[in-house]
């Protein structure tokens, strides 16, 4: 295929229309729906900011996947990695009623992280998932508590 001729640039004015089409994809402004171009500076940013709390208290992070049964279950979790995985896996390996649990990123450049919990009669998968959930949160509670309290006593013998 033949090489388009390039068109030879001329100088922009300040304010002026440019056509964005031919502006490479990183130079190209964002498309969204709610701003407009000819928004006053003078807007008043916590709405704004409060507006994206709220967006993103609409985003479901957890979901149940298709082909799941009560005693095995696939999660998907959105924007979580092997840190968040690694530490709910293991925890949720400590509790008796589950038979297995693991989790994988099924692609590098996805900001998704799948975990699959398998559980003994008695229990369902999402059951374990929640008090996976909420022993890691007690865990890093304690932890939390435990590293304020080693600082307040490592800051009170340095001062005197």
């Amino acid at each position: 295929m033949p090489r388009a001729k390039a068109k030879k640039e001329e100088p922009v004015e300040a304010g002026s229309d440019v056509d964005m089409e031919e502006a490479p994809t990183s130079h190209q402004p964002e498309n969204t729906d709610d701003m407009s171009v000819d928004q006053d500076d003078n807007d008043e940013e916590e709405g704004f900011e409060e507006d994206e709390e709220d967006e993103e208290d609409d985003v479901q992070r957890v979901r149940l996947l298709p082909g799941s049964t009560p005693t095995a279950a696939s999660f998907e979790f959105l924007n979580e990695g092997h840190t968040l995985g690694n530490a709910l896996r293991y925890i949720i390996m400590k509790n008796p009623d589950v038979e297995f649990c693991a989790y994988a990123i099924p692609h590098p450049s996805e900001a998704k992280m799948n975990v699959r919990i398998q559980t003994f009669e008695g229990t369902t998968a999402i059951q374990a998932l929640q008090k996976g959930l909420q022993d890691l949160q007690e865990l890093c509670d304690i932890v939390t508590d435990k590293f304020i309290d080693a600082r307040e006593r490592y800051a009170a013998t340095t001062s005197s």
